[in-house]
């Protein structure tokens, strides 16, 4: 399917990611899935290549862009390659907080780090009692003279194992329900902030998964990001662009596992014949094809939507739970189709079938994701 909504310069970045993935990535996931996380210097080299720091303002290092687009190639190309990089956690999740809130002294502290791959960045929400349910949050940070003391635990933090910095949601106020949430930056090597056990996760095991523990952490004053109160309003700000990252590489990783049992199901044969020429596979395959090519015309609106300003919390949301939803349905489907070699882990689509459960979970449930909708909606 012809997609219209990139020009050139789009697709030229896209050569380039695609070609970086294949290189500098690909041949080292066996590796980074064995220790459980990828090589810091892959950071540096995606940074060398123009693929990190895409919206971080140019007088801190980055490439001053503010055309999501750009971020979508990438995204779609590190999906497709299988690369087993996150380059989604620093370009859409961390970044875009210390751009946004990030006082001037905050910039200069960290944006040019993160733009050349030097520093790292992680944003710790989950906790063991509250995943989805963010209001949940237990972690405290009182005012102590000139800084804060944060307490609490958090879990399932992407790339904990590696930050230099971590935005930790906390509770300031435990009596202002929604407005008593701010974020703090904890940094690497404060006193009382440690990293608990890289979690054993059933797939995307490439990118670490932490537990992470405060203790009596003192952070300074100048530490706090945004105002004080506003943490949960600025996680709602920023949020819906983390969901349909998720959703871009959903897609992606769908249309590659869809590509792949094609070509499977037009060379391997049963009963004489190839099984890709039997109804009820022809009838599956056609099925997928379609779904694929109404969900990449939805999707592509909503990337559409981020760059004009017109994209909301609820079309994002929509997005990320639907396409999810439907990778799942694609991968799972297709797996099937191989059959037996479908459930050995040397063939890819088993890998593929392993990444993408999680999908359906981070970033929000797809529960969480309909009743956002549905609020809306006025349910």
């Amino acid at each position: 399917m012809r997609r219209s909504i990139f020009e050139t310069e789009h697709e030229q970045l896209r050569d380039t990611a695609h070609d970086f993935f294949l290189k500098y990535a690909v041949p080292h996931r066996a590796e980074w899935e064995a220790q459980g996380h990828v090589g810091r210097e892959i950071w540096r080299q995606a940074a060398e290549h123009g693929l990190l720091g895409l919206e971080i303002p140019e007088e801190y290092g980055g490439a001053g862009i503010h055309d999501y687009r750009f971020n979508a190639v990438v995204i779609e190309e590190a999906a497709r390659t299988r690369s087993g990089v996150a380059l989604t956690l620093q370009n859409e999740i961390v970044a875009p907080y210390l751009i946004g809130l990030g006082t001037e002294e905050q910039k200069q502290r960290w944006l040019p780090g993160m733009a050349t791959g030097e520093l790292l960045g992680a944003i710790a929400m989950s906790e063991p009692g509250a995943g989805s349910d963010l209001a949940g949050i237990r972690t405290s940070a009182r005012r102590d003279g000139d800084g804060w003391v944060v307490n609490g635990s958090k879990t399932f933090i992407s790339g904990g194992l590696l930050a230099d910095v971590v935005i930790v949601v906390a509770r300031t106020d435990p009596e202002a329900g929604h407005k008593g949430f701010s974020l703090l930056l904890v940094e690497d090597g404060m006193a009382g902030f440690e990293r608990g056990k890289k979690l054993d996760k059933v797939g995307q095991r490439t990118s670490d998964t932490m537990e992470l523990f405060f203790s009596d952490v003192r952070v300074p004053a100048g530490n706090l990001l945004g105002e004080q109160g506003r943490g949960f309003y600025s996680l709602m700000r920023n949020l819906p662009q983390e969901r349909l990252g998720i959703a871009v590489a959903g897609l992606a990783s769908a249309e590659h596992a869809y590509a792949v049992t094609a070509e499977y199901a037009r060379t391997r044969e049963a009963f004489g014949q190839p099984i890709a020429s039997f109804q009820v596979n022809r009838h599956a395959l056609s099925e997928m094809h379609t779904k694929l090519q109404v969900a990449r015309t939805y999707l592509d609106q909503c990337i559409l939507g981020v760059s004009s300003g017109e994209l909301t919390a609820e079309d994002a949301a929509g997005a990320k739970w639907w396409i999810t939803e439907l990778e799942w349905e694609v991968v799972d489907r297709c797996m099937q189709m191989f059959g037996g070699y479908g459930y050995i882990n040397e063939y890819e689509i088993s890998q593929i079938w392993r990444d993408a459960r999680i999908q359906r979970l981070y970033g929000g449930t797809t529960e969480i994701m309909k009743d956002l909708v549905g609020r809306k909606l006025g349910f």
